[in-house]
């Protein structure tokens, strides 16, 4: 596990512990979450050291990894955090291969994932040799052109690595580099798009707000709406509410699109979107990509929330056609939160 040294703490049994702040880092999960769950489910249920802080074992955390993925993919805390750990990974298990089929449902017309490609991919990065993991996804961009590369290598890839993480079969510092890897193969792919037409091409603004950090989802779905010929204008990571009111105005958007990962709060992602519809004009749609089963429940009618990379092409169609939004039942699958 990747969690600084002086996080590591020697707990009464001389067992290696770690503390709640190190905890949180490495699971995702907050100190006020984990401190509930312990009062409300009996799990986490830390031991103390002599000053009375909470110390958590290594299995605990791996427990708290299958139970974030969980919730990631829509179930609930207070169904899933008092099971063991085989019976989380027999959930999680089920769960993968639910989201894998119905994602091979909603795209009829892509190829299935190639599970040996996206294995000796995990293994290059394994093996930590970038240039040879950079050569194999440029290859397969060659190969594939940009949106089924991401539909077909990227997106899972992405997920095999979320799912080695939840098991602690990957360590952060892995995940980080494929995550930056991606993104320099993606930008280089939308900097080599045509340029639009501009009377077919919506305009369209993408940023991700202050609370979060993560922006491969953002340029993913940068690259997708580029070879649907949108104009596009990213702003970014942790951009503010303000500036991205502003550059709408003077970029003069059609839609603004916004990005969360599965890190945010999702009480700060609803303040967010709300600030920013009331700021918006009327005529300026505002999209949201997230995974959040919450976020995408709790959304207001005038912000469009797609749970899959492949609803922008639905909606960009939408959008030229100017007919209603495209409705789907909320599904967590489909867009990556690195």
């Amino acid at each position: 596990m990747s969690i600084p040294a002086d996080a590591l703490l020697p707990n009464t049994t001389n067992e290696v512990a770690f503390t709640i702040a190190a905890v949180e880092r490495d699971t995702r999960i907050s100190k006020d979450t984990l401190r509930i769950w312990e009062r409300r489910y009996g799990f986490p249920l830390p031991s103390r050291d002599a000053n009375g802080e909470r110390l958590y074992s290594p299995e605990q955390i791996e427990r708290l990894r299958h139970v974030k993925r969980l919730m990631d993919a829509g179930h609930r805390p207070g169904r899933i955090v008092a099971l063991e750990l085989a019976e989380l990974r027999r959930l999680g298990d089920h769960t993968d291969s639910l989201a894998q089929t119905a994602m091979s449902k909603s795209n009829p017309d892509t190829a299935e994932p190639d599970d040996k490609l996206t294995a000796d991919l995990l293994d290059l990065l394994r093996h930590h040799d970038p240039r040879a993991l950079r050569r194999a996804l440029m290859q397969q961009l060659l190969v594939l052109g940009l949106a089924r590369f991401i539909g077909e290598v990227v997106v899972p890839l992405l997920g095999e690595v979320g799912q080695a993480w939840s098991r602690g079969r990957l360590e952060v510092f892995e995940e980080h580099l494929c995550s930056e890897i991606l993104e320099s193969v993606l930008r280089g792919a939308v900097a080599s798009l045509p340029e639009p037409e501009a009377q077919a091409a919506p305009r369209v603004l993408l940023a991700t707000l202050p609370i979060e950090a993560h922006g491969l989802g953002l340029l993913m779905a940068e690259a997708l709406l580029g070879a649907n010929g949108c104009d596009c204008m990213n702003l970014g990571r942790q951009t503010p509410l303000s500036d991205v009111v502003m550059a709408a105005r003077v970029f003069r958007a059609d839609i603004v699109a916004l990005s969360f990962s599965t890190a945010v709060n999702t009480n700060h992602a609803l303040e967010g979107l709300a600030d920013l519809r009331s700021a918006l004009p009327a005529d300026v749609e505002l999209w949201a990509g997230c995974t959040l089963v919450a976020l995408q429940r709790r959304s207001g009618a005038d912000v469009q929330v797609f749970s899959r990379l492949a609803d922008i092409e639905l909606q960009v169609a939408r959008w030229r056609g100017r007919g209603e939004p495209v409705k789907h039942p909320h599904r967590a699958t489909g867009i990556p939160d690195r």
